[in-house]
């Protein structure tokens, strides 16, 4: 008992290791306007970097369970480490933006994809009983890692310049993987504690997974809510500079915000959804979100209510990531979690490249927060009609235990 403990307290270390070092990228509005300047670039150019990035992170994540078995957890760390590090080194040393998109973009993103959702999965796995809590300390720690390396990189660019940065930032998250790597163990699947009476959740292959309205609804559920807080993340120093009209250093505060409140809803929201229907608080935050970025667009921003909408759609957006995981989990079962999140994962890629196509056809900050407001609010109606294939609806205040089968069940 003592050393199974032992194991899942490393376990748990090492997974927080490994997400601090591949949440960094959540800082890369940080670097849109030096690339830019260096380079004469756009801005939107270099800022569709980090929607490629998105796109393969959640792209490559249907590899992660295959690559999983072949090399092992560890393996497959060191190898995602490898090439996170080699990607963000490279793309120090790119001078075309064809370089810049398939080395911070592609091979970033993907080796961060992979590394995320089988360490994310191997934690849930681990501790079966506590999904929520574990899924909010891990996807927390994710979060954590933009707001620390916010600070860091921050510095570095000012101190070492726009490559050296790179290349630190590059050496820095492959010795986090590394590191996490001696940690974690893989998890033994293990059944989450039923109350008697009760039936196991069945365990869906992803084939039948694909076979259900439920998996195409999550999909555009999980989509609408990675769209809107990725449009935020990667350019909300701009988007503070022209629908704020706030100078760069002020603007350049909120990647500093959105760090702490996206860590901060993963947190509570991860937490909270173990005692609340986790798509009720899904369907919240959507509504939260609709409501800033209808403020965003069509209200005379100042500094604080600025500073407010960009917080809420932060904290909205932490909390809906981390909640997913689980809430997949409970519809679909534990044991092919990692290759079914991964299938519903796509909806993080796909929303963050799409809006910002979508931005480009409606003309900039303004007509787009509309656009969000609107699918948040359907998405957030999709969410309340959701539930577990075969079961029964539940009332806001239950606590979050497996559903009984209703009569018509498998």
């Amino acid at each position: 008992m003592k050393s199974s403990s032992e194991s899942r307290l490393s376990v748990l270390i090492g997974t927080i290791i490994a997400m601090v070092g591949l949440g960094t990228i959540y800082t890369w509005s940080l670097f849109n306007q030096p690339l830019a300047d260096k380079f004469s670039w756009s801005i939107g150019a270099v800022a569709a970097t980090f929607s490629i990035m998105s796109f393969a992170l959640s792209f490559s994540t249907l590899s992660a369970s295959s690559i999983q078995k072949k090399l092992g957890i560890r393996g497959l760390l060191m190898v995602c480490g490898a090439g996170m590090g080699v990607g963000l080194m490279i793309g120090a040393l790119s001078t075309s933006l064809w370089m810049l998109y398939i080395f911070a973009g592609i091979l970033v993103g993907a080796s961060n994809g992979i590394a995320y959702m089988t360490t994310l999965s191997n934690a849930i796995q681990s501790f079966p009983e506590k999904k929520g809590l574990i899924s909010g300390i891990a996807v927390g720690a994710y979060g954590t890692g933009s707001l620390l390396f916010k600070y860091v990189l921050g510095f570095f660019l000012a101190h070492a310049g726009l490559v050296q940065t790179f290349l630190y930032w590059g050496l820095i998250s492959m010795v986090l993987l590394f590191a996490s790597a001696f940690l974690i163990k893989e998890a033994k699947a293990q059944a989450a504690p039923q109350k008697s009476g009760k039936q196991t959740q069945k365990d869906y292959t992803i084939g039948g997974m694909l076979h259900t309205k439920e998996a195409y609804l999550l999909f555009f559920v999980l989509f609408t809510a990675c769209m809107s807080g990725l449009y935020l993340i990667g350019s909300v120093a701009n988007i503070g500079v022209s629908l704020a009209g706030l100078d760069a250093a002020a603007a350049a505060n909120a990647v500093a915000l959105v760090a702490i409140f996206n860590t901060t809803g993963r947190i509570i929201l991860g937490a909270a959804s173990d005692h609340f229907e986790r798509l009720k608080v899904i369907a919240i935050s959507l509504l939260v979100t609709a409501g800033a970025a209808l403020i965003l667009s069509q209200v005379t921003l100042n500094f604080a209510l600025f500073f407010i909408c960009v917080a809420s759609v932060a904290f909205c957006f932490g909390g809906n990531i981390t909640i997913f995981p689980t809430i997949v989990a409970e519809f679909f079962g534990l044991k092919n979690q990692s290759r079914n999140y991964g299938m519903i994962y796509q909806g993080f890629g796909i929303g963050g490249l799409s809006v910002s196509f979508i931005s480009g056809m409606l003309g900039g900050f303004a007509p787009t927060f509309n656009f969000i407001a609107v699918i948040c609010v359907l998405a957030a109606v999709t969410a309340l009609l959701l539930h577990v294939p075969g079961t029964k609806k539940v009332h806001l205040f239950s606590a979050r235990k497996v559903q009984e089968r209703s009569s018509s069940g498998d």
